[in-house]
């Protein structure tokens, strides 16, 4: 069975540093209203770069084995908490955006519902606590430039 561990280091007033088992390492801080200084993602918000980064990962994955080229999409997340501690997800919005022209709409849906259905773990734990909605945008023009 594979186990991940991080290790999690105090820096200075709110903010910590997160290393990654491959020795990568991120801040997590938090706003000024509660005592930090905004110098690294909040925790909820590396829940949603999370989901997008291990669905993205796959789609790349996938689209490769299927030498369909995509030059450049984006993922759109957004979260909304509950009103009560503890403030959790319980509803997650997550949007793919295509930009290029003569995408191969097929093969890039194919490669969604693969993360979707099979392959991104990140996802499926997001369904065991919120209600998730998808959707997936396709833009001719390039828009990420």
């Amino acid at each position: 069975m594979t186990t991940n561990e991080v290790i999690v280091t105090y820096k200075k007033g709110m903010q910590f540093e997160t290393n990654s088992p491959t020795g990568y390492t991120s801040l997590i801080d938090t706003s000024p209203e509660n005592g930090g200084a905004n110098q690294g993602l909040g925790p909820k918000a590396m829940m949603l770069s999370a989901l997008a980064g291990c669905t993205g990962l796959d789609i790349v994955f996938v689209l490769n084995k299927m030498r369909a080229t995509v030059p450049h999409f984006e993922m759109k997340v957004k979260g909304e908490l509950t009103e009560e501690h503890p403030k959790t997800y319980h509803k997650v919005w997550l949007d793919y955006h295509f930009y290029g022209k003569d995408l191969d709409e097929t093969k890039i849906n194919k490669a969604i519902k693969l993360s979707e259905d099979q392959y991104c773990g990140v996802m499926e734990m997001f369904r065991q606590f919120a209600s998730l909605e998808i959707g997936v945008h396709f833009h001719e023009e390039e828009g990420w430039e």
